[in-house]
């Protein structure tokens, strides 16, 4: 097990975030367009979903790529061929601010291409070449995905995935991209298994054969532990992907001492509070390090957060602030009732949502903003919102993800059961009628039950997660076509 842990953390080393600054609830700039102002500040890096372009903004730093080198999958390319989700490193400066910044370099490696083996739409679980990836509210989908969730995909269909790694080396996609007709498969992770006779080694659920693969960056031949990058067209009879490449990847070495750095991803070792790794890298929390989201206690492996902090003499991240990043499970597509620039926020079913800059934008309407910016959201358009209620209690929702559709009639709201009057039930404020029309009741196992049953079940878990789907009577009445409990991921 020991040697398990220790190949998951240099695999994930390699995904490593970087440098500073951002926080959940930074207000963004009133144009996304405009280049970043105040001094520069300190080097490093940085990687994280991107949220938004103009130029591009990732873990809530606004970052100029005006004279920034792009590559895409070990190519070069622009910041044209990004979409939002997407995790990418950017290297560069920061400004004082911690919200500016400079960008020198962008990068995007996809962590899995390949054709669909299985998916679990129960569980939110499919699996690519092997690799077992989680689909989330916080996943974003490529508009020619309909719907775009994972019922919009299927077996055999060939996809793209990028997203943050955990420490069973499972995918948490943030994008899902369509790769139909695209030939060459890709899969990056730590080599397991390996047979030198028979040139073959694993790669979680899957087998590689290299037996006529170029080999890249081997100084002694492939060795379990090593983290690689395998690429091919072809499958084998016993379906091993036959390589035609592969090469060694570098995991993240030698960061300097007082380097500033933020870190987006899960925690892969749990020692104790003042020890552990998140993304393979070593971390400590003293009695000045600020708690977001959270608190101390809430640490624990696979724990999704964000640190903030410099690195000492030792390698050691020392965290000024740890922010521990939550399920978002409240989903709302509506139509607007009405947009304020000046707060970031935007009204629909007379619930307030509010942006910032660590809230992905994309317009999959017709129109096809981009960037999509909140000063491009109108009344009247229709819109999917998924985020968290912030703060709680408050009927309020901050979002994750903002994305602008072309109308639709359906109205759909997912969020807890706040009370209870059969035939109706409130989510976020928002009355949800059934029985006025014709109402399909289901269990989280998406099977049909009677409404006899359903509120049975809302009685003994009153606090339960429940998407309405329906028709908007007014501005927090919806009419039901259809209820499902649902598992929060």
């Amino acid at each position: 097990m020991k040697n398990i842990n220790s190949a998951i953390i240099s695999f994930l080393l390699a995904l490593l975030v970087g440098c500073g600054g951002g926080g959940g609830s930074t207000t963004p700039p009133a144009d996304n367009n405009a280049p970043p102002v105040g001094g520069i500040g300190r080097t490093g890096k940085a990687l994280g979903p991107i949220s938004t372009f103009g130029s591009i903004v990732v873990n809530g730093v606004h970052y100029d790529t005006s004279s920034a080198n792009f590559t895409i999958n070990g190519a070069p390319g622009s910041q044209d061929d990004l979409r939002v989700g997407q995790v990418v490193t950017v290297s560069g400066s920061i400004d004082d601010n911690g919200v500016d910044g400079d960008a020198d370099e962008v990068e995007f490696d996809d962590d899995v291409t390949g054709p669909i083996e299985s998916i679990d739409p129960i569980a939110g679980q499919l699996v690519v070449l092997g690799q077992t990836v989680l689909i989330s509210p916080e996943t974003s989908f490529d508009d020619s995905i309909s719907p775009a969730s994972i019922d919009g995909l299927a077996v055999d269909d060939v996809i793209e995935i990028s997203g943050l790694v955990d420490a069973s080396g499972r995918i948490a996609a943030t994008r899902v991209e369509s790769k139909a007709g695209e030939t060459e498969l890709e899969v990056r992770g730590i080599v397991s298994s390996l047979d030198t006779t028979g040139l073959r080694f694993d790669i979680n659920g899957l087998t590689v054969d290299y037996n006529t693969a170029t080999l890249e960056n081997f100084s002694d031949g492939i060795t379990d532990g090593d983290l690689v990058e395998a690429k091919g067209t072809s499958f084998g009879a016993g379906g091993e992907l036959i390589a035609t490449r592969v090469e060694r990847e570098d995991g993240l070495t030698g960061i300097a001492d007082g380097v500033h750095i933020e870190i987006q991803g899960f925690i892969t070792r749990f020692q104790s509070a003042q020890d552990f790794d998140v993304t393979g890298l070593p971390v400590t929390t003293t009695p000045s390090t600020v708690y977001e989201g959270g608190v101390e206690g809430d640490l624990d492996l696979n724990v999704k957060v964000e640190v903030e902090g410099d690195v000492d003499a030792s390698g050691v991240l020392v965290a000024t602030k740890v922010d521990i990043r939550r399920a978002k499970a409240v989903r709302v597509t509506a139509n607007v009732d009405s947009v304020s620039a000046t707060t970031n926020s935007l009204v629909l079913l007379d619930i307030t949502v509010s942006v910032d800059l660590l809230t992905r934008l994309e317009d999959k309407s017709s129109a096809d903003v981009r960037p999509l910016t909140l000063a491009n959201i109108n009344a009247g358009d229709y819109v999917e919102i998924r985020g968290a209620e912030f703060p709680a209690g408050s009927g309020a929702i901050l979002a994750t993800i903002l994305e602008r559709d072309d109308a639709d009639p359906d109205t759909i709201l997912q969020g807890f059961v706040e009370s209870v009057g059969d035939p109706s039930f409130t989510i976020l404020g928002v009355t949800i009628e059934t029985g006025d029309t014709p109402t399909v009741f289901r269990n989280a196992n998406d099977g049909v039950i009677s409404s006899t049953d359903f509120f049975d079940q809302l009685a003994l878990e009153p606090n339960s997660l429940v998407k309405a789907k329906g028709t908007e009577i007014s501005g927090s009445v919806i009419s039901a076509d259809e209820v499902e409990f649902e598992l929060e991921f």
